[in-house]
């Protein structure tokens, strides 16, 4: 067994452990909102956002992008388990900036192996074989913090299968600061 598994099994074992009565949560978030956010390892949705299981829907992928996929888990957030209130939290010094479509795509199609970030270029470490299957995946790259939250609250509000009501709030979490500060333009409340 690895140590990343052994570890994780230790600490799952631990905290089922004291699970107690949450196993009595009801499926619907009590709080009756989502957050899509970026699945940075730095952002801890529930401490900056004072959740404890059970109070809200977190949504996470890379950038806290509104993605096909994470329009999806918000339209089922709302349609079947009553969200009324949703934030897209993008977060400064984000990895999504730090590359476009193109370099990821050229990345890929080298080699499959883990690249690493060399005087501010990236490079691939090891060999290939590599793939053009990164050819047809848009990978929702940022070039303006700001401008990224309010398109991803436009694209969600202007979705066919979100309705009016609905509000959606955009903020930047500072990873510096652990503050959240709201996007000028990314609201519809």
């Amino acid at each position: 067994m690895g140590k990343v598994l052994e570890n994780v099994l230790k600490a799952n074992a631990e905290y089922a452990r004291g699970f107690g009565d949450k196993g009595q949560l009801a499926m619907p978030p009590a709080r009756k909102f989502a957050i899509l956010t970026c699945m940075d390892a730095r952002l801890d949705p529930a401490k900056f956002a004072g959740l404890a299981e059970g109070d809200a829907h977190v949504i996470r992928n890379a950038g806290g992008r509104a993605s096909d996929d994470a329009i999806r888990s918000l339209v089922i957030s709302h349609k079947l388990l009553g969200t009324k209130e949703w934030f897209v939290i993008h977060h400064t010094n984000c990895g999504m900036e730090y590359f476009t479509d193109e370099v990821m795509r050229n990345l890929l199609r080298e080699s499959l192996d883990t690249a690493a970030l060399e005087e501010g270029v990236w490079k691939n470490t090891g060999r290939g074989p590599g793939s053009a299957a990164g050819e047809y995946i848009g990978w929702l790259t940022i070039k303006d913090l700001q401008q990224s939250v309010r398109d991803d609250v436009e694209r969600i509000q202007s979705h066919p299968l979100v309705p009016a009501g609905i509000s959606i709030y955009g903020y930047i979490y500072d990873v510096t600061s652990g503050r959240l500060v709201e996007v000028a333009g990314a609201k519809r409340a």
